[in-house]
């Protein structure tokens, strides 16, 4: 990987990493469902004028269907249940859950499209779902009881990694040879429409601070838009394999933002799950195999 390409890498992790701030900023004011409409509307604003652009509204208008659906699992759905989250737990544990998506997509794989599960990545997917479930039980179970908001938080996560995991065999399913622009405005602009009228509906009583809807356009701008584009530049130049390992550095970001801007504690339990999670996803992507030898 050239220097350049890696120096992208990290920017990416660091973007990414910081969404999990921003809504951990902007969802205590607007709530998770104006929260996240706002994100993707304006994600939607920044990448449809380079899709016209680049003169790919045909794909979109050929493929709409599918690209609709992607735009309710990959981004709707995924965003109000993070958004719920950042108002229940820190933004390093959501960032740290996050990168269970990979293992929730080998296991869809497997199920849906008969994908081979190997002997590593069956371990792999053991040792992210045992972190999970570390983390969990350690974060839920405290000493005066049942932590059910911390429970529901983790829920919430879960849920939208899932539905990141069935978008990307969908998308492998459906969608092959799409051209990404296509692919990441029109998936925008479907979960603009899908939440538009259900965050007009939650909107916010009291206005929210200046501060939250910098978050807000920092989220849709930044985090969104800014980081599609980056995601796909990497995956033209290095291959999909290698962008994919971003989701390495993402709960690093996260957990560092958040202590930083935040205050938010990183604990022992969290590093060692983080470390389960993502020993499993390197074993579940193929990234690392032991006795694997690589090509000089």
């Amino acid at each position: 990987m050239k220097t350049r390409d890696l120096l992208e890498l990290i920017v990416l992790a660091a973007i990414w990493g910081g969404s999990f701030l921003f809504m951990r900023l902007g969802a205590a004011e607007f709530g998770a469902v104006a929260l996240a409409g706002l994100r993707v509307i304006g994600a939607s604003l920044c990448l449809l004028p380079l899709l016209w652009w680049q003169g790919h509204g045909g794909a979109l208008r050929e493929h709409w269907r599918p690209i609709a659906l992607v735009g309710l699992t990959n981004s709707a759905l995924p965003f109000v249940g993070f958004a719920v989250a950042a108002t229940l737990i820190p933004g390093g544990m959501s960032g740290i859950l996050n990168a269970t998506a990979p293992l929730w997509g080998a296991l869809i794989g497997y199920v849906w499209l008969k994908d081979r599960l190997d002997r590593w990545r069956v371990l792999g997917l053991a040792l992210g779902f045992a972190g999970v479930l570390w983390l969990a039980g350690r974060k839920v179970n405290l000493p005066g009881g049942m932590d059910m908001g911390t429970l529901w938080a983790i829920l919430a996560c879960l849920g939208a990694t899932l539905l990141y995991g069935f978008s990307a065999n969908f998308t492998k399913r459906y969608l092959v040879g799409v051209p990404p622009m296509a692919l990441a405005a029109g998936s925008q602009l479907s979960a603009s429409l899908a939440l538009g009228l259900p965050m007009l509906w939650a909107w916010p009583a009291t206005p929210p601070s200046p501060s939250a809807w910098w978050s807000v356009l920092a989220l849709a701008v930044v985090c969104t838009g800014l980081a599609y584009l980056l995601f796909f530049r990497l995956i033209s130049h290095v291959g999909a394999t290698k962008a994919i390992s971003v989701t390495f550095l993402i709960p690093a970001f996260a957990m560092l933002w958040g202590a930083l801007w935040m205050n938010e504690p990183v604990t022992g339990t969290m590093l060692s799950a983080c470390a389960l999670i993502l020993l499993g996803t390197s074993l579940v992507t193929g990234l690392w195999q032991p006795g694997r030898r690589e090509a000089a």
